[in-house]
């Protein structure tokens, strides 16, 4: 009789605890969807932040120079540590030993060295590290980014460029201030690296001298204009101490740059830009070495004012516009220089002071060249180049100088000319070996066959190239 009451207990022992374990586990796995839940939530809200901070920040640097030429933006920074990438180029260039190697009829950037050795564009002979480039770059907060490019070769280190631009400013407007390359042109703006030619044109050379582009220190003015097609407008002021200027040690601003870009798609496999670009600049004491038809040689200054015309146009063909396989590109650029002063005799092979004598001096130049690339596998590519420049008109007032003529090389009436043919290879966007043919005639009486074996390597974070 005691047997049945027991077991009825303990049946309703187990059916009340039953239910209440059942209670516990569902209860631990409300919890544990409660805390996936609540970390879900915090993940897309982070993400949804990182959403918002990306379209505002694609759309305000498109706003400053568009989308097909937005500013090297690379992968975004983490806080306070900036994308750093080094580029490492080198290559083995064969070419006529030419001890006083220049561009005739155009005054030498170089001033007294003509040696046009380590030079960007101008190489030594053999074997060389032809240009190591450090740079760094990182939003400064949501309205500023900074960047840096270091440039070493021969154990010597320069700052290429050190300039923050805006990312906030509404109106399709932006400002760059610091050293930057100049908007002027278009290969202008790229580094060595971003070069379809292991040399930079002739055209470039006789322009900007050893570094075969213009830099400014000073700031620059962007607005894109709200049009159906890109339309860019720039401004540049700066201090005006590169070549073809000189420095004048002054308050006041020493060069201007005014440049409009415009560019459009053609379909969806063709696209173009043109643009026109005008520098002004002034030179105090501009040295350059002369001599006569009996070698005696001598150092000219030049001081006036120098004025630069240049016109661009690149049209660009990708099958549905993806060029990962296959695409096209062909390249022109277009000059005029007037140039207007005094020029005079500083001293000649001796030493000796001159007279301290000047007379007026007027030049107008032109030049130009073309280049077609074309990429026909995912690493081949091929391309072939021609350019030729004009020594144009010289008058010099009646000094010694101006009865060198045609005997100077700097003073020549010549048409400089130059053809190249490139093959390259790229294993990746980060790594390209090329090998380039150049028939060179920018002196007179010279035929220079030169061959470049040249190599590109990048590490580390870097942002795409220009249009």
């Amino acid at each position: 009789m005691l047997q049945k009451p027991i077991a009825l207990a303990l049946l309703a022992a187990f059916s009340c605890a039953a239910p209440a374990a059942e209670d516990a586990e569902l209860a631990a796995i409300r919890s544990q969807l409660a805390e996936l839940k609540k970390n879900y939530e915090q993940r897309i809200a982070a993400l949804e932040d990182k959403l918002a901070q990306s379209r505002a920040q694609a759309e305000k640097p498109a706003s400053v120079a568009a989308a097909a030429e937005a500013p090297r933006l690379g992968t975004p920074a983490g806080g306070f540590n900036p994308e750093i990438s080094l580029t490492l180029q080198g290559q083995y260039k064969s070419m006529k030993d030419i001890d006083e190697r220049a561009i005739a009829g155009f005054w030498p950037a170089g001033g007294h060295d003509h040696e046009s050795e380590g030079i960007k564009g101008v190489s030594k002979r053999g074997f060389s590290v032809d240009h190591t480039e450090l740079m760094l770059a990182a939003n400064v907060d949501p309205y500023w980014r900074g960047q840096a490019i270091l440039a070493a070769l021969d154990g010597e280190v320069e700052v290429e460029e050190a300039w923050f631009q805006s990312l906030g400013l509404d109106h399709g407007i932006g400002l760059k201030g610091g050293r930057f390359l100049s908007g002027i042109g278009y290969q202008n703006e790229q580094h060595p690296h971003a070069w379809d030619f292991a040399s930079t044109p002739l055209m470039y050379q006789a322009l900007f001298g050893e570094h075969g582009s213009y830099a400014q220190d000073g700031v620059q003015f962007k607005w894109l204009a709200p049009t159906p097609i890109w339309l860019e407008f720039g401004a540049e002021a700066g201090r005006g101490a590169n070549f073809p200027g000189s420095d004048r040690n002054q308050n006041r601003a020493g060069a201007g740059a005014l440049f409009v870009h415009l560019g459009d798609d053609v379909g969806s496999s063709h696209s173009w830009r043109a643009g026109l670009s005008y520098l002004h600049t002034r030179a105090r004491e501009r040295e350059a070495e002369v001599h006569d038809a009996n070698d005696v040689h001598g150092d000219a200054s030049f001081t006036g004012r120098s004025r630069t015309w240049l016109a661009d146009f690149v049209w660009k063909w990708a099958p549905d516009g993806n060029p990962k396989y296959r695409n096209f590109k062909f390249q022109t650029e277009y000059f005029h220089r007037d140039e207007r002063g005094d020029i005079g005799c500083v001293s000649d092979e001796a030493g000796a002071a001159c007279d301290g004598t000047r007379d007026s001096y007027r030049s107008r130049q032109s030049g130009w060249y073309a280049q077609a690339v074309y990429q026909f596998t995912p690493h081949w590519r091929a391309g072939l180049r021609h350019e030729q420049l004009d020594s144009g008109s010289l008058r010099i007032g009646a000094n010694a100088l101006a009865q060198l003529g045609d005997e100077n090389l700097m003073f020549a009436r010549y048409r400089p000319k130059r053809s190249a043919l490139m093959l390259d290879y790229s294993w990746s966007e980060f790594s390209r070996v090329r090998l380039q043919y150049e028939r060179d005639r920018s002196m007179p009486g010279v035929t220079d066959n030169q061959f470049t074996v040249q190599y590109i390597m990048s590490l580390g974070a870097h942002g795409a190239h220009k249009f």
